[in-house]
């Protein structure tokens, strides 16, 4: 039967963790399901056959990249991928796996970690942390998959609310910042093909460096712009003296940023990088998940929190949180992605420093309309759940 109104508010606050929810658990669950589905609602069925269960399905979908892409490590031209839906009682949740080379995931990795799934033990979708808890413990790793999950149920229990996950947690979307757009390490013209392509729908730039030939690519970025830029290294500088003067020249023509400079396992080195380093310094690969914030705290300046990488939006929460109490900065990336996750993480963007929310504008074949960047600033959708639509 439907959830009754008095035990859908006990539930809700429950659910959601202790965060501000302000008037999301006052509405009905036949208002919540109009907004969520449309004023064509006109009802909310009493399911006759006892309580709904959920249903979780997948399927494999490749992202196709506009440009080539290319770090310190690797190139490629698309990113495997796998979208999931969690279906309850009419309502809808989507989320999404996106797996770069470099998490060692797979589309055959994800889907067998997600046919482990038994959502059907739940009857209640509220109960986000004791399901997340059990997805979680199935097994170590497929972090892409549990993140997957994760998504897919805050976006279906947002939608059963009728608000956004923005607004559940009490943030204020007009506090999001600037979003990055990333230039991946490329020859000076197509560098200058790309910079002259996004230079005037962005304020800030995100340039890949950690080859040999990142004062190029900065210079030739300059021929057409002198929009700030926050570079990314992606663990490839391993001097920590030649790292310090290249951050020193870095600094000197416009950069406000390093992410990753060395290889995550020379904690001593990048300690002492950030400590003298003129710019603030983030762990990205260094960093994956709640438990790892402890062991680099005072070894950067602040962490770079990815869905695909700490299990979607619960943990992703509580990392923000932590990284605040510890007097770190925050930072909200993603992987190359549908506006799936990527709308999904930018729920979170109100209380961070820096984002770098541009992989749904790096595909050609997005699913989803959701978060959008206006000036340059990303801007969230008032849609419940994490704000998207299916083209």
């Amino acid at each position: 039967m439907a959830i009754k109104r008095r035990e859908f508010i006990k539930t809700a606050g429950s659910a959601i963790m202790g965060a501000a929810v302000g008037a999301a658990v006052t509405i009905p669950i036949e208002e919540a399901k109009k907004k969520a589905l449309g004023n064509s609602v006109q009802s909310y069925h009493v399911n006759k056959n006892g309580p709904a269960r959920m249903k979780l399905s997948f399927e494999p979908y490749e992202l196709k990249l506009r440009h080539t892409f290319t770090v310190a490590s690797y190139s490629r031209t698309t990113t495997p991928d796998v979208q999931v839906k969690i279906e309850y009682d009419g309502f809808t949740g989507y989320g999404e796996a996106s797996m770069p080379p470099y998490l060692g995931q797979s589309v055959e990795s994800v889907s067998t970690f997600l046919k482990k799934v038994n959502l059907d033990q739940f009857r209640d979708p509220f109960r986000i942390d004791d399901i997340l808890t059990y997805v979680d413990g199935i097994n170590e790793g497929d972090t892409a998959a549990k993140a997957a999950v994760d998504i897919a149920l805050h976006d279906l229990v947002g939608k059963m609310m009728g608000q956004p996950w923005f607004r559940i947690w009490g943030l204020d979307p007009g506090k999001a910042p600037d979003t990055t757009f990333t230039i991946g390490i490329d020859t000076p013209d197509v560098v200058r093909e790309k910079t002259r392509e996004c230079a005037d729908k962005f304020n800030i730039l995100k340039v890949k460096v950690g080859l040999d030939n990142d004062k190029e690519m900065i210079e030739t970025i300059r021929e057409i712009t002198d929009l700030p830029i926050a570079v990314d290294a992606n663990q490839g500088w391993k001097d920590k003296h030649l790292a310090l003067d290249m951050i020193g020249w870095l600094a000197e023509h416009g950069v406000v940023m390093v992410e990753q400079p060395m290889p995550k396992e020379m904690l001593d080195e990048n300690a002492w990088l950030t400590e003298n380093s003129p710019l603030p310094v983030f762990a990205d690969e260094a960093i994956q998940r709640l438990e790892d914030i402890p062991s680099i705290k005072g070894v950067y300046s602040g962490i770079n929190i990815k869905l695909m990488k700490c299990t979607g939006m619960r943990e992703a929460w509580k990392m923000a949180n932590y990284a605040r109490a510890e007097g770190m900065r925050v930072m909200v990336g993603c992987m190359t992605e549908t506006s799936c996750a990527v709308s999904a993480a930018a729920q979170l963007s109100p209380v961070v420093d820096f984002a770098d929310l541009d992989g749904n504008l790096l595909i050609s074949n997005d699913r989803f309309e959701g978060m959008t960047v206006v000036n340059g600033k990303i801007t969230l959708p008032d849609r419940p759940g994490i704000g998207i639509k299916l083209l």
